[in-house]
């Protein structure tokens, strides 16, 4: 029998990497459900490709000129993620979820529920939520992957049995300017930000690997899903990113995971898990192993290292703070608002005022406290930076 599959996000680069190993094996999959924001052309192709019957298109202006344009074809169109009930009479087999960004939030929770095993990828929803995504694994008995390379590799070396780790570190490229002081990145332009050494991705990933946010980020979802403390996850520079983790346990014994710089290998991993089946990489590259170039970050070059200081122990809605307002600030360096070394000076600026620490002693109840958390950092920091 075949499996059934939902990818949340289809267009984006995660949602086409699993469709190409689907392709693969056809025999074996039945996509049931695909979904886009704005890109409704690219979808309509995927769908016909892989005869799929339901997609959710989340833009209301491109829902609605889908709907009075393309009346005439062999799909059920929603806009809403409410709708799953009508669309799934039961768990799928496997969910992908990588729609980018916050809005990832509400439709993965919701498939929780219709889900036998869910992969997330969506890192903000991790941070943000989850304790509430934790509560509906249990609730609804799913089974999850974090797709991430770093939570992954960890995840499939360690899978439920972490009480013997003692620390794990987490590699980062350094991005662009892992060599240059911070000092020296003021008229620092976009397309430099974006040049990443060794991972194709988009935007505003590439501007917070530059910047070694996503890395943080990255601590953030390690503490969670592994369930660890603060001062037993550390961040290694690592340029070449052929090692995505170190994981040194209370026994001795030390674990180093490497792979290729390819997110097709935690994707292809997360949809056969528990399965035979093989994925043909290059052979291990030795060249690399014998000249492995580890350092730790300096705080000269990264200043934003000092936030890690700075996360809470517990969850709470202090992360949705601290991701909302990245967001913001990365988004005004792409519109050419603020300089580039602003993101980091005013991020740390933000992060440490009375009005938002606040929240580190407040938990999220549900996905409404954090989009209003979100909403009030939003107001907040615009007034900060613009005087409105």
């Amino acid at each position: 029998m075949k499996k059934k599959i939902v990818i949340l996000g289809s267009t984006g680069s995660i949602g086409k990497c699993l469709l190409n190993i689907i392709e693969k094996d056809l025999k074996s999959f039945e996509i049931v459900l695909l979904s886009a924001n704005k890109n409704f052309k690219e979808l309509f192709k995927q769908a016909k490709k892989f005869n799929v019957k339901n997609l959710i298109i989340t833009d209301m202006e491109t829902y609605r000129y889908v709907s009075s344009t393309y009346k005439n074809n062999n799909f059920k169109i929603f806009n809403k993620f409410n709708n799953l009930d009508k669309i799934l009479n039961k768990k799928v087999d496997y969910t992908m979820c990588s729609i980018v960004g916050i809005e990832g939030l509400y439709p993965t929770i919701k498939m929780i529920k219709y889900s036998k095993t869910i992969a997330i990828a969506n890192k903000e929803t991790i941070i943000c939520a989850w304790n509430l995504i934790k509560k509906n694994l249990k609730k609804y008995n799913t089974y999850f992957i974090p797709v991430d390379s770093e939570h992954f590799s960890i995840w499939s070396s360690v899978n439920s049995f972490t009480s013997n780790i003692e620390k794990i570190y987490l590699t980062a490229s350094g991005g662009p300017f892992y060599k240059k002081k911070f000092s020296k990145l003021k008229n620092i332009k976009i397309h430099q930000a974006l040049r990443h050494p060794t991972w194709e991705m988009g935007e505003k990933i590439s501007i917070d690997s530059s910047t070694l946010m996503n890395k943080i980020f990255e601590i953030i979802e390690a503490k969670k899903i592994f369930e660890l403390n603060n001062n037993n996850l550390e961040i290694l520079v690592h340029p070449d990113s052929y090692v995505h983790a170190i994981i040194k346990r209370n026994n001795g014994l030390i674990n180093i995971i490497a792979h290729e710089t390819s997110m097709t290998i935690p994707i292809f991993n997360s949809l056969y898990w528990n399965s035979d089946k093989s994925l043909k990489t290059s052979p291990v590259n030795l060249k690399k192993l014998n000249s492995l170039n580890f350092s730790n970050v300096k705080k000269n070059n990264f200043p934003l290292i000092a936030l890690i200081k700075n996360i809470p122990e517990n969850d709470s809605l202090f992360e949705t703070v601290i991701v909302s307002a990245n967001d913001y600030l990365v988004n005004l360096f792409l519109n050419k608002k603020i300089k580039y070394t602003k993101i980091s000076k005013l991020l740390l600026k933000i992060l440490s005022m009375n009005k938002f620490t606040r929240f580190k002693k407040k938990i999220p109840m549900s996905i409404a406290d954090i989009m209003d958390t979100r909403a009030f950092t939003l107001k907040e920091i615009k007034k900060l930076i613009f005087n409105d």
